[in-house]
């Protein structure tokens, strides 16, 4: 049994070759695993790893698996995406004793895990959901200003990424996380409970910390769950930057995410978005910014700010940083979200820092 291994499935794609660079670099040497040997050895030599570095050759969710429950690794690092139909067995087989993470940012996939959280907590495995810049950005200046606090009575998170844009197609797994992202609809939680809200219907203007104007749109997403799970808040809504803003685009969302609920169309949207080649572009800010407002019930009202450089990075930063805290033992079993199970110090670790509203008007 090798349970000390740290696997990367995906480990090829963009996040996954990320991350194994950055747990190389933190001196463990992971174990890669994806679809095909050629690829899988190439990813190697480009990490510098030796020529008898273990790969694992699976097709496929199921087979990957097949080699979890076999060959028992202490960590699964999950980047192949379509988090809510690929989670749930992949956790289950991590089980007993290993434990899982993904970048999921689909509240479906965060709930599906989560149903897990007595399974696991028994199994003395930890599954983290949402450990990238989607859901981690926003969480961890939650966790943080609500530390030693009562509960608040609202928290709102606001998602501004920045990334540059790699050469290639866009993938299925990122498009299948787009799609269904809009074919969900809008949510937001209100007395406890999460509820249906309109599509693109929130709207804020935010002046960034280093004075640039951006607009955040209202969406369903993980980072509303995480910030509901870990404030404790009965209200909470979550929006992001990266959806347009105008009223024309706004107007359409709901349109948009009926249509998309129809199965043939999905599938059409999907394999169409999947091939769609990208020109490799430099991030458009020079930060990426998470955001949060969050008020109690006696009517303080506190502002934070989170800042990274490129969200992708951020993103393979805190993937590699959960992996380590979870091979080193540091959270509890049972299903979490990043900040929960290893803190808000995660996001340091990760090389973000906070900035308090208080120290901007300074």
């Amino acid at each position: 049994m090798a349970r000390n291994d740290i696997w990367i499935l995906g480990a090829t794609g963009r996040v996954g070759r990320a991350v194994a660079a950055r747990i190389v670099a933190a001196g463990t040497v992971p174990v890669l695993v994806g679809r095909d040997a050629g690829r899988l050895r190439e990813a190697a030599d480009g990490l510098g790893l030796d020529a008898d570095a273990k790969i694992v050759v699976a097709s496929g969710v199921d087979a990957m698996a097949a080699e979890i429950s076999r060959q028992r690794p202490a960590v699964v690092v999950n980047t192949i995406g379509d988090y809510a139909e690929s989670a749930v067995v992949l956790a289950r087989a991590c089980m007993p004793g290993g434990h899982y993470l993904d970048q999921a940012n689909d509240p479906t996939a965060f709930h599906r895990l989560f149903a897990l959280h007595d399974e696991a907590a028994a199994a003395g495995s930890t599954l983290v959901t949402g450990a990238g810049f989607g859901v981690a950005g926003t969480e961890a200046i939650v966790a943080r200003m609500c530390e030693n606090r009562p509960a608040p009575s609202r928290v709102r998170v606001d998602a501004i990424p920045s990334a540059a844009v790699e050469e290639g197609v866009l993938g299925a797994a990122l498009a299948t996380s787009i799609v269904d992202g809009f074919a969900s609809g809008g949510r937001r939680y209100e007395g406890g409970r999460l509820v249906k809200a309109r599509l693109g219907g929130e709207v804020h203007h935010l002046t960034l910390p280093d004075g640039e104007r951006v607009s955040s749109v209202g969406v369903p997403s993980g980072e509303l769950v995480a910030a509901h799970r870990v404030s404790g808040a009965l209200s909470a809504s979550a929006t992001s930057g990266l959806v347009p803003a105008s009223f024309a685009a706004r107007a359409m969302l709901p349109l948009v995410s009926a249509v998309l609920r129809i199965r043939a169309v999905r599938t059409f949207a999907i394999g169409r978005m999947s091939g769609i080649k990208a020109k490799a572009a430099p991030r458009p800010r020079p930060h990426t910014w998470g955001h949060a407002v969050i008020t109690w019930p006696d009517g303080t009202v506190r502002e934070g700010w989170l800042r990274a450089g490129d969200a992708m990075d951020f993103t393979s930063a805190v993937a590699a940083q959960t992996a380590l805290g979870l091979a080193a033992g540091k959270a509890r079993p049972g299903a979490h979200t990043p900040a929960a199970a290893l803190g808000p110090d995660l996001a340091i670790a990760a090389g973000a820092n906070f900035v308090d509203h208080a120290e901007l008007r300074t």
